[in-house]
């Protein structure tokens, strides 16, 4: 039989263990209920931004920056609305800077994969700009063999998103697309759908044809006749374009927060459970042990007495 003394000290590690996993259950729960709030208030405001500008380039039928000052990539409208063949692929990965969130690092990691080897089955190359280290580490050996690199990687945003991360993220992209180094951009994140569960999915941001929010696609793209434009629709573009990239960067980092703190919790407290349980069979092992020395130690006290007489 097992040592008492061995079976005492796992005990001991496994309730030092439980207590790790339920302090970081409570914190993800408390974190996730914020990230949750969130998410939940964003939506209207992408969707409404999405619809806004779908109906704002249904009504331009030629792109001109004669006019306009452009500081920063994001700011070049006609060059970002601009259709072109894609050779390259521009693809952000959204993953987290810690583990122990269940398989949420692992199904990003996996679907990234997958859309890679579907581009490259088509002839298109892939760069990546990835958010998280988990995701980092996971992908740069496998990007390696795939002749994927990995140009940026972001990680204050995945813990703290925010609308200036965002903005960081989107000039990033668009400096690549505008320089012709890339001629779509994609990303992968989680949309989260409750405390129990997140799917994993790609959201195409440009060219602006797949546009979608993220609930579903939108179809009424109709320009209201009423509608007039002060100033023109040129400047206008000029400032919708990144607002509507920067927003979609930011709704994807807070619906991928969100998701890592549901799985992150879930797996908290599966694994807290489990720790409970084992101690219980640990327990068992322990008491019947014990039992079995005493009562070992009783029938060698009575034998050596009867060895006497």
């Amino acid at each position: 039989m097992a040592n008492l003394k061995d079976i005492k000290s796992r005990i001991q590690s496994v309730e030092s263990t439980k207590k790790i996993t339920r302090a970081m259950k409570m914190v993800a729960a408390a974190k996730v209920k914020r990230s949750e709030t969130a998410v939940k208030a964003s939506r209207p405001y992408t969707k409404e931004l999405i619809g806004m500008f779908q109906k704002l380039l249904n009504s331009v039928s030629s792109y001109s920056s004669d006019t306009l000052k452009i500081k920063y990539a994001i700011d070049d409208y006609p060059a970002l609305l601009q259709k072109r063949e894609v050779k390259k692929v521009g693809v952000l990965v959204m993953t987290s800077n810690k583990g122990l969130a269940g398989a949420y690092n692992a199904n990003v990691v996996r679907y990234t994969l997958k859309k890679i080897k579907e581009y490259k089955d088509n002839g298109i190359e892939v760069e990546l700009f990835v958010a998280g280290q988990k995701g980092i580490s996971a992908l740069r050996k496998k990007c390696a063999a795939l002749n994927c690199p990995i140009v940026k990687k972001y990680f204050s945003a995945v813990d703290k998103p925010s609308p200036i991360e965002a903005r960081d993220i989107a000039e990033d992209m668009a400096e690549d697309f505008v320089a012709r180094k890339i001629d779509k951009i994609e990303i992968v994140t989680t949309r989260f759908k409750n405390m129990m569960s997140y799917f994993v999915e790609d959201w195409q941001v440009l060219p602006v044809e797949g546009i979608t929010d993220v609930h579903e696609r939108i179809t009424d793209n109709i320009l209201d006749p009423l509608m007039e434009f002060t100033p023109d629709k040129h400047h206008i573009l000029q400032k919708v374009v990144p607002m509507y990239m920067t927003n979609i960067f930011y709704q994807a980092l807070l619906e991928a927060q969100a998701s890592e703190l549901a799985s992150r919790m879930t797996s908290m407290s599966a694994a807290t459970t489990n720790a409970e349980k084992m101690i219980k069979e640990l327990s068992v092992v322990y008491n019947k042990t014990r039992q079995f020395a005493i009562t070992q130690e009783i029938i060698e006290v009575v034998n050596g007495a009867n060895s006497l007489h």
